[in-house]
């Protein structure tokens, strides 16, 4: 098996507090200490993806609310399209690539005019069927897709999609399996292998998604074949919000790309029966017949 190099996705989403500046920090910090490939962030088009009810409707974890309400909530985090402009730019000065989770068709038709390398659909949206078509006929570049509570059907139903636009071979598709934090016995790494099978050559990757504690299972997904890591990223645990007690720290980002880089270099076998460096230990140590 060849195993090519996996991409990291350090995964801002809104962990930036809805500041500019501390997202630049963020995006600084990910690609030159930790060397991240990828930084993420978040659009939404709240308008548009909630009901007046829910826009409306407090917080449901108040101490995490940002506003009064949940739509005020969400509009406090939102970066607006020029925004996320100065974010990609940023993102180029410091040599990272930038990309960014789209939940509503607004949002989409937005962050593709801005022709980012990549875009995400998160689990929540993998069924808005009208803006997965939008994005095959007016998007050109790869379009990577989480599986969170999705079912086998509805998978089925989203790989079709890709197919009839002749869209599949720029698609990635993540296992995912979508919790704030992820218990290790819910995360089901083996659906990486059963994505692989069937549809490893229908796709042009497959990636995984994680939301648990620390980064051992990070590595177990790379080496089941997924080749794409992403993990929610975060200054400080400890900051108001929903998704900092499911991130990683920047050490942790660091760390994590630094195993992922030496397991790639380890997986291969062996190129002689005994290489150059077992030499000397076996005519130092090895037993010979007297």
């Amino acid at each position: 098996m060849n195993y090519q190099k996996a991409r990291l996705v350090a995964e801002v989403g809104c962990n930036h507090k809805g500041e500019m500046e501390i997202a630049k920090e963020m995006i600084k910090i990910a690609a030159i200490f930790c060397k991240a490939d990828i930084v993420k962030f978040q659009k939404r088009n709240n308008r548009e993806l909630l009901t007046e009810e829910q826009y409306n409707a407090p917080h449901p974890n108040p101490e995490n609310s940002y506003g009064e309400t949940y739509g005020a909530h969400r509009e406090y985090l939102e970066f607006d399209v020029d925004q996320h402009r100065q974010l990609m730019k940023w993102c180029d000065e410091f040599g990272v690539i930038y990309s960014t989770s789209v939940w509503d068709l607004t949002s989409a038709k937005e962050i593709a005019s801005l022709e980012p390398e990549l875009i995400k659909i998160p689990s929540a949206c993998n069924n808005h069927y009208k803006m997965l078509k939008w994005l095959c006929d007016n998007y050109k570049g790869e379009i990577h897709l989480s599986l969170g509570m999705t079912t086998h059907e509805e998978e089925d139903k989203i790989i079709q999609l890709f197919e009839d636009s002749g869209r599949n071979k720029d698609l990635v598709i993540y296992s995912c399996t979508s919790g704030y934090p992820v218990p290790f016995n819910d995360i089901a790494l083996l659906e990486i292998k059963r994505l692989k099978e069937k549809f490893g050559s229908r796709v042009k990757e497959i990636g995984f998604s994680g939301h648990h504690k620390g980064i051992s299972v990070d590595i177990a997904a790379y080496t089941l074949g997924a080749t794409v890591i992403e993990r929610h990223y975060t200054l400080d645990r400890t900051w108001k919000g929903t998704d900092h007690a499911a991130s990683l720290e920047p050490d942790g980002i660091r760390r994590l790309k630094r195993d992922l880089e030496a397991v790639h270099l380890a997986l291969n076998y062996k190129e002689k029966e005994i290489l150059d460096i077992e030499m000397v230990q076996r005519n130092k140590l090895k037993y010979r017949e007297r």
